[in-house]
């Protein structure tokens, strides 16, 4: 127990203060005595909390997305045609010396015809009008390096071969240049699908085929 000296019992040994600046000292030292004597504070370490994981990249609500794979019969984002069946297929007689495959998908056949130089025979079958007769015949005519045509152009340019499947409109077209390249087409409804039958390639091998194609047209059928 401290013993606090008392003005009228001072302590013996102590200094016994007198006046009034002496008692203003005494207060002082008692003063400063009592704040040593204060609690010390303690001080405490806190841990650092983690961050939050980043979110996955490509996804800003923290999930990550992957492109999924386009369901069967897509390619990209172009529907992949039906493959017609036996009553809406179209059947031809096929031309001497050529042949054909059927690789499936965009392409319904193939025809591999004689000559010398580059030429190739294709069908092609989708559904609808497949976005039109002008489109389409302008989309061929890029193909060789022919600029767009009108509705009074494709006019003027539009042949008919008439076949027991029903009347084909017909196109012909040879670019320009030193090297020419000839693009023949026809086009044909056949119960709401678009069939496009097209022999395309050097100028010369399909000007030599023309005549065979033209009878290929004309042998089209479905029974």
């Amino acid at each position: 127990m401290d013993v606090v000296p008392h003005p009228d019992h001072p302590v013996p040994g102590a200094l016994r203060p007198s006046g009034p600046g002496a008692w203003l000292m005494a207060v002082a030292l008692l003063v400063v005595v009592a704040g040593c004597q204060r609690e010390t504070v303690t001080s405490y370490r806190v841990a650092k909390t983690a961050p939050p994981a980043a979110p996955a990249a490509g996804d800003s609500m923290g999930s990550s997305h992957r492109s999924a794979a386009p369901p069967p019969g897509m390619a990209g984002d172009v529907p992949m045609p039906p493959t017609p069946g036996k009553a809406e297929a179209l059947q031809w007689t096929l031309p001497g010396g050529w042949s054909q495959s059927f690789p499936g998908g965009m392409r319904y056949a193939t025809f591999k015809v004689p000559g010398t130089g580059a030429i190739d025979g294709s069908v092609v079958t989708l559904p609808g009008d497949a976005g039109g007769e002008l489109p389409n015949v302008n989309r061929w005519r890029g193909q060789i390096g022919l600029g767009p045509t009108d509705e009074a152009g494709l006019a003027a340019a539009r042949t008919t071969v008439k076949s027991r499947a029903g009347a084909a409109n017909v196109y012909d077209f040879t670019s320009q240049g030193a090297r020419k390249s000839r693009l023949i087409a026809a086009i044909l409804m056949v119960e709401g699908n678009a069939w496009f039958i097209k022999l395309t390639g050097d100028a010369e091998p399909v000007s030599a085929a023309r005549p065979a194609f033209l009878q290929l047209l004309g042998s089209l059928h479905r029974d």
